[in-house]
């Protein structure tokens, strides 16, 4: 928690540092961001992300017998493929695309000159938009009890009574990836409307975060409806979020992280975008 809140606070130094920063960025960079608006948002995705990680830590796992009822007939058809799958070798396959994936995808960001110009913008935007894809996730996986693929077979060791075990839903290093390559592909396109290679890069951008679902999928940790709604997820967010502060048909637009509880005592946590009209 306290490494999230870091990250948070080190965004918010990132997206701005008064007035004469603001102009500096205005002038050549197509985004607009201010310390007053980014830095709230920046805290509050990581409130939200290290709520949602505390809900992840009070879940339970399965107990012995709901381990052995369960069958692999009552997973979805269109899941049931992978039921029983398990791979150790495929999850460190997709740990080592993954995890390296979130540094180099900004780094390579740095080659470019006109991104250079402006990077400590841009890994401020950065910061908030993987936050923006951790508070869905851990909201989500924190809420939400779905086995593990590999629950429906014989491996698993230790790992099959874990809490972790019932985390299925939904893939977040698919998810993670995604935002880190399609915030770099679309990042370079707004400082580069239609360079050479373009279209290669919003290729590899779609490949790397398809290449980790496989891994996952294969790893046994998560089912292929997981793992699309995690690659929608990253790509959504690696996209939109920087959409939204582009200076050009940005106004009235806003994204804000929310949390509060229900008139039935329920906690929740979520996000409002809305545009004027």
């Amino acid at each position: 928690m306290k490494t999230l809140l870091s990250l948070a606070l080190s965004g918010t130094m990132l997206l701005g540092s008064g007035p004469a920063a603001e102009a500096q960025t205005k002038a050549t960079s197509p985004y607009h961001t201010r310390f007053a608006v980014d830095g709230p948002v920046v805290l509050g995705l990581g409130a939200v992300s290290a709520f949602g990680l505390y809900r992840v830590q009070q879940k339970s796992g399965r107990t012995d017998a709901e381990l052995a009822a369960l069958r692999k007939e009552d997973v979805p058809a269109f899941d049931r493929f992978s039921a029983g799958w398990y791979s150790e070798g495929y999850q460190t396959a997709g740990d080592l695309l993954c995890y390296p994936t979130l540094a180099i995808a900004p780094g390579l960001l740095a080659l470019n000159d006109n991104v250079r110009a402006r990077y400590g913008q841009v890994l401020g935007l950065y910061l908030e938009t993987l936050l923006a894809t951790d508070a869905i996730f851990t909201t989500t996986v924190g809420n939400v009890y779905r086995n593990r693929p590999y629950l429906y077979g014989p491996e698993g060791g230790g790992g099959r009574s874990g809490a972790i075990a019932t985390n299925s839903f939904f893939a977040g290093h698919t998810a993670h990836t995604a935002t880190a390559t399609f915030f770099a592909a679309k990042v370079l396109h707004d400082f580069n409307p239609g360079y050479e290679g373009e279209g290669l890069v919003w290729g590899a951008a779609a490949v790397v975060p398809a290449a980790v679902a496989y891994t996952r999928i294969k790893a046994g940790k998560h089912f292929l409806s997981d793992n699309i709604v995690g690659y929608v997820v990253g790509t959504t967010m690696g996209i939109v979020v920087p959409q939204l502060h582009k200076e050009a048909g940005r106004a009235g637009v806003s994204f804000m992280p929310l949390q509060g509880v229900n008139v039935n005592g329920y906690a929740y946590s979520g996000f409002s975008l809305s545009k004027q009209l």
